[in-house]
């Protein structure tokens, strides 16, 4: 049986020493000099089979690599189907908008690396598409990807319906198989199985966990870029690196602090309480039952997994009529929930900071409670703050951020939301 080349392209393959491979491709050790090829972490001492054959634990998630174990790939030829026109979108960026897609283009034309730096809901997708659009026609292979999976399952449609370009959707329990393509949506994990295979990769939401400050994804990242291929980042709250970065000059930016109908980013209406784990707080059971009354829709977000089977029942017992559902990062149903509240079957849904970007409800309000624990950093609070005012029918909403006490970190998310609303006022929409 003839083997398709293609799967080895810009890739690392596993494979044993019996495997059998196309010719003329580059097999090297999965792991050299005590150290895993695929994701470059130092094998440790205990981590070995039986038999006492090393393996990385590090990266086992993506298939166990172990020392009788080889990487396969084949250099990466470009040698795919290129559509002279890839994008059919037919809408129109306002001003601003577009200028940040110019800039991208400058940037995509000069060979730099790029900040996207723009507030939640300034339609940082859609600006995209241009540059998208020149990189495809160009002949560039290019990859967009995300820490955060349900970013890169809400991506694709939208991709798909802009783009007649085919493209792959990688991630843990993708549906899609890997097939080779010229353009790729995956989970930042994923770049660990490629190699100089991408001229652009796009990074949407790049400071989220779990790639920010992360060296293995960082490494993995510069390790599938071509040699002399360049990076997009998007986020609207950019990490102190990249900052830095911007300030040495070794990639360009963009800044809109105003999203794309206008209307200021919605903010925090604190409201003190008690403990909220020991008794339902009389302002929060208020808020319920006139959600309920109204049937207006909402996220609510606790601090931690441990929390949402208690304010589940909580809301049910407070308010009965209202649909709701929990999820959280390792719920094997939470694309099915959060499909359920995209189609607005559900009016609520609890969840932890796993859906604090990426995800867009258009017309919700959002409530955090427990907003002062010490999970809920200053970026996370302005993503969930972000998840207001998303649409041009409903441009604003209520952020009510319930707590036992006003913390640093929950000011300074209100001043910081404050100092991009003023911002936002000069510049054209």
């Amino acid at each position: 049986m003839d083997i398709d080349r293609s799967l080895f392209y810009g890739r690392l393959v596993p494979g044993t020493d019996t495997t059998i491979l196309p010719e003329h491709v580059v097999a090297t050790s999965a792991i050299e000099h005590n150290t895993c090829q695929r994701c470059a972490t130092a094998i440790q001492p205990d981590w070995h089979l039986v038999d006492g054959t090393s393996y990385c634990w590090a990266c086992a998630n993506l298939g166990r690599l172990s020392a009788r174990d080889v990487l396969v790939t084949i250099a990466e030829p470009h040698v795919f189907e290129i559509d002279p026109e890839p994008c059919v979108w037919t809408g129109t960026l306002t001003p601003a908008q577009q200028r940040v897609a110019d800039e991208q283009i400058k940037a995509l034309e000069n060979g730099n690396s790029h900040l996207t730096y723009a507030v939640t809901g300034a339609g940082k997708t859609e600006m995209l598409f241009p540059m998208l659009a020149h990189a495809l026609q160009a002949g560039k292979r290019v990859a967009i990807v995300s820490p955060r999976v349900d970013v890169i399952v809400e991506l694709a449609p939208r991709i798909r319906a802009a783009f007649v370009t085919d493209f792959v959707t990688l991630y843990g329990d993708s549906p899609d198989e890997y097939r080779y393509t010229q353009l790729v949506l995956a989970s930042t994990h994923q770049l660990l199985r490629f190699k100089q295979a991408f001229d652009v990769i796009v990074i949407d939401e790049v400071d989220a966990f779990p790639y920010a400050e992360n060296a293995q994804l960082i490494g993995a990242l510069q390790k599938a870029t071509a040699v002399h291929g360049s990076h997009f980042y998007l986020t609207a709250t950019p990490s102190s690196r990249l900052l830095r970065e911007v300030r040495r000059n070794k990639i360009a930016i963009s800044l809109l602090p105003r999203r794309f109908h206008g209307n200021p980013l919605p903010n925090f209406t604190i409201r003190r309480i008690g403990d909220w784990r020991k008794k339902v707080p009389g302002r929060l059971q208020t808020l319920l039952k006139m959600y309920q009354q109204s049937g207006q829709r909402f996220l609510l977000f606790v601090p931690s997994v441990a929390d949402l089977d208690a304010v589940l029942t909580m809301v049910r017992h407070v308010a009965s009529e209202i649909a709701i559902a929990a999820t959280h990062a390792s719920d094997s149903e939470r694309q099915v929930k959060v499909q359920a509240m995209r189609d607005e079957k559900l009016q609520a849904l609890i969840t932890t900071t796993i859906l604090e970007r990426g995800v867009t409800f258009p017309g919700i309000d959002v409530i955090i409670l427990g907003a002062d624990d010490a999970v809920f950093s200053q970026a996370a609070l302005i993503q969930i703050a972000g998840r207001c005012g998303r649409s041009s029918s409903r441009p604003s909403g209520i952020v009510t951020a319930f707590v036992q006490e006003r913390t640093q970190t929950l000011l300074a998310a209100r001043s910081e939301i404050n100092y991009l609303n003023q911002m936002g006022q000069t510049y054209e929409v």
